[in-house]
């Protein structure tokens, strides 16, 4: 088994998978049971409180990709293949049975689609949070490509911003218990958290190629949260995004763009948990 220097989780546990640990958090019961795929620097636990109302009603299930978070460390970037390689056996060993509902959030949306692309029979329904997609520079400005996005990636510069990323997760946080709360500020902003989520940031293009030699999304309902944004110097990037889900939902015969003020997206789940858990819901009373 692989050596782990992450803190301990304050909840949930392990599972070995190709003698690795990957960490998973399951709530509730039933099916179809909804997974949570999170974006770059994001954890599953960030998922914790939508998780805990999705709970209420079926499965769920917040876990850290091999190389992330509680996870024990692999060489980033990953191949999307390998990643939905991974969830789908984490999956199996946890006896968790499919189809499920797939929830991915930025970053995770990439993982989501080679996921359904690899394993279309296990995807009843999909909700995109704000999530990124294989045509993303089609609808983005050069700033804001996924080669701009890797270039951008340094982890001096992010480690500058210690201080006040520890602000922004103590906010984003507030609700949570604090035997959850203190643990997940201090393991986000350490150095092995930091530099894995600006290794994820790369070899973005790689996965993009990767999807796009795939098919489509799978014929299930979709509903895509798109979020506005309010910073005029990003309103070309919003703009960019909003066409991108719109196109994205257009794409399969049951898809459906919900668009959100009000937040960021970062903050998505901490700010607007109603929306994701309603649109969670929806697409389970779609099936």
């Amino acid at each position: 088994m692989t050596n782990h220097s992450s803190p301990a989780p304050p909840i949930g546990g392990f599972q070995e998978i190709d003698g690795r640990r990957l960490f998973v958090h399951r709530s509730g019961s039933g099916g179809p049971a909804v997974v949570f795929l999170p974006g770059a620097s994001a954890v599953g636990l960030d998922y914790f409180g939508v998780q805990q109302r999705v709970s209420e009603f079926t499965t769920a299930v917040a876990y850290d990709r091999g190389g992330t978070g509680y996870s024990d460390p692999l060489p980033l970037p990953r191949t999307a293949a390998a990643v939905a390689a991974e969830l789908h056996e984490l999956l199996r060993a946890q006896s968790i049975p499919g189809p499920y509902v797939l929830v991915a959030h930025s970053l995770g949306g990439f993982y989501a689609h080679r996921f359904a692309q690899l394993h279309p029979r296990d995807v009843a329904g999909l909700v995109w949070l704000d999530a990124i997609h294989r045509d993303w520079d089609d609808f983005m400005p050069p700033a804001a490509s996924l080669a701009a996005a890797e270039r951008t990636a340094d982890l001096e510069q992010v480690k500058q911003q210690r201080p006040a990323l520890r602000d922004v997760l103590a906010d984003m946080y507030a609700a949570y218990p604090e035997h959850l709360r203190q643990p997940l500020i201090d393991a986000r902003t350490s150095d092995e958290w930091l530099r894995t989520g600006v290794a994820e940031r790369t070899g973005l293009g790689e996965i993009a190629d990767e999807l796009r030699a795939g098919p489509g999304l799978p014929d299930v309902p979709l509903i895509a949260l798109t979020v506005l944004g309010s910073d005029p110097a990003e309103q070309e990037m919003h703009d960019g995004r909003r066409r991108m889900d719109a196109a994205l939902v257009g794409s399969v015969p049951r898809g459906e763009q919900r668009l959100l003020a009000g937040t960021s997206h970062h903050r998505l789940c901490f700010d607007r948990p109603d929306a994701v858990v309603q649109a969670i819901r929806d697409v389970i009373d779609r099936l």
